[in-house]
């Protein structure tokens, strides 16, 4: 491994260098944080760079002709009456047309909501009626339902299919709306809309796609122009700070967006997919394009690097490789250093609301997500009497206030009062600790706390224990509901291959480790793998159903 790094500003220094130029041409200050422009100076610096590749096609494009065609896109908009604070829905993959519209609405001012494609049409229907969107972008296959669907709620809008595989009346495909300002696509005359980046939303982004009707975060230009260079605070040289970034998460969640939004402007390649990154299409990527840096669940970690599969690939290009996301195994750390010796390492821990990292990994304190950045202001809060926790090794609420903080969850004031104080704290739901030297240590989601007999007992204290024996890959541990004790606690495992671990040794593992309130009473399940949601956690409420479906040892 890397010895730690040290943060520093030569990030800032750039993006400040940018932005100055920016403002040198717009007479505007506040366009420091106007996406739209930043990304506009950004793909005119540098033409024949290569900024997205698609690992799925081969397709690759430039910079010249990403500006050419998101600057076209941004004249179909304005030509069909859109205007800043108008919505734009894209659902679909990680293929080269996607960041057109998404560039074309940073331009314009436009809120485009981010929309996980795989939704049922009950869940889009929530969807489009909070948000109201001018133009929905998706692939033909999903065309016809998403037609019916307008319909059916009464919504007046346009709907445009990425591929031209769409027999479905009024739908447009995305060549013949480029085609409608074809003529109207001169790059020096184009100039984006002016408008208040602190006021002016970027993006609506789903926040709890796993269970219940989605939230969508609605954060402005300026919150994420402002938090998401703090990313790339571990690097020195701007632009182009790395070669090749492998994206693997869809469209919709932070990971994704991050990239989307600052390869243009710092100048590195993206390498995405518009097919669905399994294991064996991640180690294609791997091999052919060699990528320095990938951020992943450790899920989705685990299972590349599987014993007697992972020799099918050669990480060793990666120079960074971030986790994040859920709880990081300390023999998945280990697995890492085994196959990517000279890569840095570090477990962060970041949230939709802030669009950024809420604390500064460290590259060798693996069991800490990091201290604090100066981005923010940090609470510990006591859940029950929401005192603040002042001494060190004391659980708490994390609460946080700084200017990334999104401005709430679009069209849902009631959710938005539960989770931002008056004062503009946002509570996180997750429980800390910090020791004496502000190292943060992430405990337990608050909402995933099981109650048995009265008692809060943590999911990922078990999934610790039970990790510890050697047959076990993974595991996830839930509840289901029991009217005498509250919660029966489960342990849904993965075996490693070759293994035949029993339920009996998973049991009484616990029961050797753990007070009794925390023992397997719902019994152990065996699975092949376990379910994940589309950015590679772990899938809790597909979980739960598999716990209520399945026979229990």
């Amino acid at each position: 491994m890397y010895p730690q790094r040290g943060w520093n500003d030569a990030v800032h220094l750039y993006m400040n260098e940018l932005s100055a130029r920016v403002i040198a041409e717009t007479g505007i200050p506040s366009d420091r944080y106007h996406l739209g422009k930043l990304i506009l100076r950004g793909l005119q610096d540098a033409p024949d760079f290569v900024l997205q590749i698609d690992a799925a096609t081969g397709e690759s494009e430039t910079c010249e002709s990403v500006l050419k065609r998101s600057v076209q896109c941004a004249n179909a908009l304005r030509n069909l009456g859109l205007q800043r604070g108008d919505v734009i829905v894209l659902m679909a993959p990680n293929h080269i047309h996607l960041c057109v519209p998404y560039y074309a609405g940073l331009y314009l001012g436009i809120t485009v909501a981010l929309i996980d494609r795989t939704l049922t049409v009950k869940e889009l229907q929530h969807v489009f009626v909070v948000d109201n969107p001018k133009i929905i972008f998706c692939q033909s296959e999903r065309a016809a339902e998403v037609v019916a669907l307008t319909k059916t709620i009464n919504l007046n809008t346009q709907i445009v299919t990425f591929d031209d595989g769409a027999d479905v009346e009024n739908v447009c495909s995305f060549n013949e709306l480029l085609k409608h300002s074809e003529n109207d696509c001169n790059v020096n005359n184009f100039r984006a809309t002016d408008f208040d980046p602190e006021e002016t939303l970027a993006f609506l982004v789903p926040t709890s796609g796993t269970s219940g009707l989605p939230k969508q975060a609605a954060a402005s230009h300026r919150s994420i122009a402002i938090g998401g260079p703090y990313a790339w605070m571990m690097f020195t040289k701007f632009p182009t700070p790395t070669r090749l970034v492998m994206i693997i998460s869809p469209i919709q969640w932070t990971s994704a967006i991050l990239h989307f939004n600052l390869s243009p402007i710092l100048r590195y390649t993206r390498l995405q997919s518009s097919a669905n990154i399994h294991q064996e299409h991640a180690y294609e990527m791997i091999n052919k394009y060699k990528p320095t840096i990938v951020q992943s669940s450790p899920t989705f970690m685990t299972t590349l690097l599987r014993p007697g599969d992972r020799d099918k690939c050669d990480f060793s290009s990666f120079e960074e490789i971030g986790l994040g996301g859920s709880h990081v195994p300390v023999h998945l750390v280990n697995e890492i250093k085994k196959v990517a010796p000279n890569c840095r390492l570090h477990i962060g821990y970041g949230m939709t609301e802030i669009m950024t990292a809420a604390l500064c990994p460290s590259s060798h304190n693996f069991a800490s997500v990091g201290t604090p950045l100066s981005l923010f202001q940090y609470r510990l809060v006591d859940p029950e009497t929401l005192e603040n926790i002042t001494d060190p090794n004391v659980n708490g609420e994390l609460w946080l206030k700084g200017p990334c903080l999104v401005k709430g969850y679009y069209g849902n004031p009631t959710a938005t009062k539960e989770a931002f104080t008056e004062d503009g704290w946002y509570r996180t739901g997750d429980i800390f600790y910090r020791d004496e030297h502000y190292n943060f240590y992430f405990s337990e989601k608050l909402k995933l706390l099981l109650k048995y007999k009265n008692h809060q007992v943590s999911p990922t204290e078990l999934e610790n224990v039970i990790r510890q024996n050697p047959g076990v890959s993974d595991v996830a541990v839930t509840g289901i509901p029991d009217p005498e004790y509250g919660e029966l606690i489960v342990a849904c495992v993965v075996r490693k291959p070759g293994h035949e671990v029993t339920a009996q040794e998973i049991k009484d593992l616990v029961k050797n480790n753990l007070a009794e309130t925390k023992h397997l009473s719902g019994g152990v399940i065996f699975i092949k793998e376990l379910p994940l949601t589309a950015s590679g956690k772990i899938h809790r409420q597909a979980i739960k159903k598999l716990v209520l479906e399945l026979g229990r040892e």
